[in-house]
Formats: structure tokens, sequence, C-alpha cells
């Protein structure tokens, strides 16, 4: 099983997909509402995936907030089975919060459910 997560991840940090680091051109999200907060400890250089449950009615997962984009970057966003998979690598060492926030569509500004990763990389 451990195996098979492995090859998932990488498969998915080669084959691409679109980064949400920069925001630019999105439709900024309003306030967050409370949500889980992870914490995640990586080495310098390894893959890190954030799963988060996959929602009906046209509800999307974006990345709500910046995050430093030397600490980590998204590499890859896929649908596997019931979640949505975000893969980040990361990179120089430090601390950043990835937020995400889910929408009813990539257009509208009113979070309805809200994550956050603290990621630390050593």
């Amino acid at each position: 099983m451990q195996r098979a997560i492995i090859v998932l991840l990488s498969t998915l940090a080669l084959g691409g997909g679109a980064g949400a680091a920069a925001l630019a051109g999105s439709i900024p999200i309003g306030p967050l509402p409370a949500g889980p907060t992870s914490t995640i400890e990586v080495q310098h250089g390894e893959l890190v995936a954030l799963a988060l449950p996959h929602r009906d009615s046209g509800r999307v997962w974006r990345v709500a907030r910046r995050y430093d984009a030397k600490v980590v970057q998204q590499v890859s966003e896929a649908d596997v089975a019931s979640s949505v998979v975000l893969v980040f690598r990361t990179g120089s060492p430090g601390l950043t919060t990835v937020s995400l926030a889910l929408t009813k569509g990539d257009a509208s500004t009113k979070a309805l459910e809200a994550r956050r990763f603290q990621i630390r990389v050593r």
C-alpha cells in the first residue's frame, strides 16, 4: 500500500499540473471559516501530498492565501478516488501555511469550508 502511494505521488509530481502559488489572475477568496489545521514536518526536496475530500455540486477546493513559494511549490493536482490531492515539492528550509478554501466554483469569493496545512521544511 505504501509503495502504491509513493508511485502515485511520483506520477502526479512528474505529470505536472496547475501551480497555484502565484494566485495572479484568480479571484480572491474572502474570510475563511474555522477549519482543521494540520502540521507537517518534512525534509528539503521531499514531496508533500495534501488530500481533501471531493465535494459535489460544483464545489471546488482552491488555494485561498499566498504561501512562501521558497518553502513549497505546487507541482500537481489530481482527483484520486474520492479525494482531491495537491502535491507540493519542498524547497528552502522554513515554515509556511497553505490555506485551502472550498468555494462554489472558481468564480466564487465565499469560502464554504477551509483547511490549513502548516508545512515546516528542515
